[in-house]
């Protein structure tokens, strides 16, 4: 929520680390990083009267951001190695453990509580983070670009000159991978703070 008291350069300025955590998430490339929240930065800074105080500055930032993010994505998109010969490409032992020969959960998901209640907490939102973080660069930036970017199927596939099927096995990949953080990290017991 904006503050009328403090100057909005000042607001915009103060949303800077969270929006350069936002693109290095995405763009795992520092210097690209830089680029599309400065770019972002300038465009709110031009164009004041644009925010309309429909939503909170943050919000209304990250929105012009993902704009940004995408450009970079579609710029430098062919600089990732993204080639049959990856990591990603290889068996996964997570299918292996997670699932049963005929496609069922091999041990049904732990009751992950009320989701709703979860995604409004801040904590969670950081342990999510980690857990995307962690995931391989090619699988992460799949994910985000799907979930976070709301890419369609054909627009990563264009960018990335993947086929569907391996984008599907790579988004797969990643769903799972953060399921087993989330369990671990979050939704376990012992784990909640």
């Amino acid at each position: 929520m904006s503050t009328p008291d403090v100057p909005f350069d000042q607001q915009v300025a103060e949303l800077r680390p969270y929006l350069m955590k936002f693109a290095r998430l995405q763009l795992r490339n520092d210097a690209w990083a830089e680029d599309a929240v400065s770019e972002t930065l300038l465009a709110a800074l031009n164009k004041p009267q644009a925010f309309e105080r429909r939503s909170q500055l943050k919000t209304w930032l990250v929105g012009i951001l993902k704009h940004k993010v995408v450009d970079a994505l579609r710029h430098h998109g062919r600089e990732v190695c993204v080639g049959s010969d990856s990591d990603d490409e290889r068996e996964d032992p997570l299918d292996h453990m997670a699932f049963k020969a005929d496609g069922h959960f091999a041990e049904a998901p732990a009751e992950w509580g009320n989701p709703e209640q979860d995604l409004d907490q801040r904590q969670f939102m950081t342990i999510l983070e980690a857990c995307t973080e962690r995931l391989p660069p090619v699988q992460g930036r799949l994910f985000l670009m799907r979930e976070w970017l709301e890419l369609s199927t054909e627009e990563i596939c264009k960018e990335l000159d993947l086929t569907p099927t391996n984008l599907y096995v790579l988004l797969h990949r990643a769903r799972l991978r953060l399921r087993e953080c989330l369990e671990q990290h979050w939704f376990a017991p012992t784990a909640r703070p």
